[in-house]
Parts: structure tokens; C-alpha cells; sequence
């Protein structure tokens, strides 16, 4: 930890830890040309890889099917001024595999919205980074 800041970079395996415990995430992409960034819950599948469960239909298949997005995860204690983030960036592609699919609807992430028909969208964690932040000094 930097003496100087109070940040800790963590590694990609405490990283990828932390990811697999946190129950909701951020896809951030670009739609009509504009940042956006969307909370999904989501799980990670044998190879360290983002999995989304979401509509056909939806908005956020178009955006980010074969694009590279960013997934985040954090969890803050606004009390002790702690907490941390993990960040994965990697290309995002729908899964098309049959067999692929039906393992992920038994083994991937649960819908929180009913949708007649489920598709499954896989990011890679091509690049996994991550920031601790220690116990701040308090202020007050």
C-alpha cells in the first residue's frame, strides 16, 4: 500500500476474488455514441469471463456484442472511508453455442426480469485491474 495515498493496486488473482463474491456490476459501454453504464447482475464463468444473462431484445445486446466494454464492481464503506474496485475490459460477445447456452441456463446468471427468450453475453477479462483504498484520516 503507497504510504503517500493509501491505495493498494491488487493483483489479478485478489481481483478476480472479489469479482466472483460481487452480487451486481456495471457494463459500461457506448450506445448512440454516448458513454453509458448499466448495473447487471451477472456471474463468471470456468475461464475467469463476465457472463450476462439478459433479453433478445434488449438494448445491450446491440450495444456491446462483439465490442470491447468495461465491467465494474466495487464495494464502499462510506464510515471508514474504505473499500475497493475491480475493473475488467474485454470483448464482449453473445453466446451462440446451443449446447453453450443451455449450460449457461442451468449454471449462469439468473434473470431478475421475466423475457421470453434469454441470451447469454460473455466479457472476456482480457485486462483485470484493481484499487484498494485503506482506512482514510478522518476530517472531523
Amino acid at each position: 500500500m503507497s504510504t503517500k495515498d493509501g491505495i493498494r493496486e491488487l493483483g489479478r488473482q485478489e481481483c478476480l476474488d472479489r469479482l466472483g463474491r460481487a452480487p451486481i456490476g456495471r457494463v459500461v459501454h457506448t450506445q448512440n455514441a454516448l458513454p453509458a453504464v448499466l448495473p447487471v447482475n451477472f456471474s463468471l464463468d470456468a475461464q475467469f469471463a463476465v457472463v450476462l444473462r439478459t433479453s433478445a431484445e434488449s438494448e445491450l445486446v446491440r450495444s456491446i456484442d462483439g465490442v470491447v466494454v468495461a465491467f465494474e464492481v466495487d464495494a464502499v464503506d462510506s464510515v471508514t472511508h474504505s473499500g475497493w474496485s475491480v475493473v475488467v475490459t474485454g470483448h464482449a460477445t453473445l453466446v451462440d453455442d446451443p449446447d453453450e447456452h443451455q449450460h449457461l441456463t442451468r449454471t449462469g446468471p439468473r434473470s431478475w426480469i421475466a423475457s421470453p427468450q434469454d441470451v447469454f453475453i460473455r466479457i472476456a477479462s482480457e485486462l483485470v485491474t484493481g484499487r484498494e483504498l485503506g482506512e482514510g484520516p478522518r476530517t472531523d
